[in-house]
């Protein structure tokens, strides 16, 4: 008896030690948020999957937007490329979606200046190839990087990744770029505030509208 209670209690700090370690990781609480989710209420499959950054995480009413579409969000807010790669197995596979549209790669940049537009299309082929080994039928769309605001010095970088990354995909089978950069932005490539809550980099009711007319087009059936 007394054996199996030391083998309980080291199985029981070993655990708890294992816990904490990963709870180290960025966005681990988001994370377990959404097994607890899934554990309530398991998401059906054949979904269309969100993944990314704040842009798709403030779009909690996505569902009313693409009404004959079943969507299913997964993406937390403050993100970087590197963050889905890690979290992939908790976030893409468990749900055998139809399709995959990702936004990612805006906050990447505000990490480092070192960050260039290579490095961020480079993580971006990344994310890619891992879900296509996995997944090597399903439709992918890489929704572009926006024009915020508040990130305007940010710019050019967000141009030339934006060109890299649709380069990319464009050479895939079963992928596809949704360019929304330009529809973000005046006639002249001025920025549209009106299209942003008060931060200048979360959008609103009018930008995600936006963002709706030119992601429904791309959707599978």
């Amino acid at each position: 008896m007394k054996a199996l209670l030391k083998r309980l209690l080291a199985f029981a700090c070993m655990y708890l030690l294992q816990t904490a370690a990963f709870a180290q990781y960025p966005f681990w609480n988001d994370i377990q948020a959404f097994k607890v989710s899934d554990s309530l209420n398991m998401p059906e499959p054949n979904s269309i999957l969100l993944i990314g950054s704040s842009t798709f995480t403030k779009w909690t009413d996505v569902q009313d937007y693409f009404p004959n579409q079943v969507m299913l969000n997964r993406a937390f807010g403050g993100s970087t490329l590197p963050d889905v790669i890690r979290y992939a197995d908790d976030i893409i596979f468990p749900y055998h979606p139809k399709q995959i549209l990702i936004y990612c790669g805006e906050n990447d940049f505000v990490t480092s200046d070192t960050i260039t537009a290579e490095t961020v299309a480079d993580r971006a082929i990344q994310l890619f190839r891992l879900i296509r080994r996995k997944l090597p039928t399903i439709d992918i769309a890489y929704v572009s990087i926006k024009p915020s605001p508040s990130r305007q010095a940010l710019w050019p970088k967000m141009v030339a990744a934006n060109a890299l990354i649709k380069n990319y995909f464009n050479l895939q089978v079963h992928a596809v770029f949704i360019d929304v950069y330009a529809q973000l932005l005046t006639p002249d490539g001025q920025p549209r505030p009106e299209l942003f809550v008060a931060d200048m980099l979360h959008m609103n009711k009018t930008g995600y509208g936006i963002l709706q007319k030119a992601i429904a087009p791309y959707l599978i059936p």
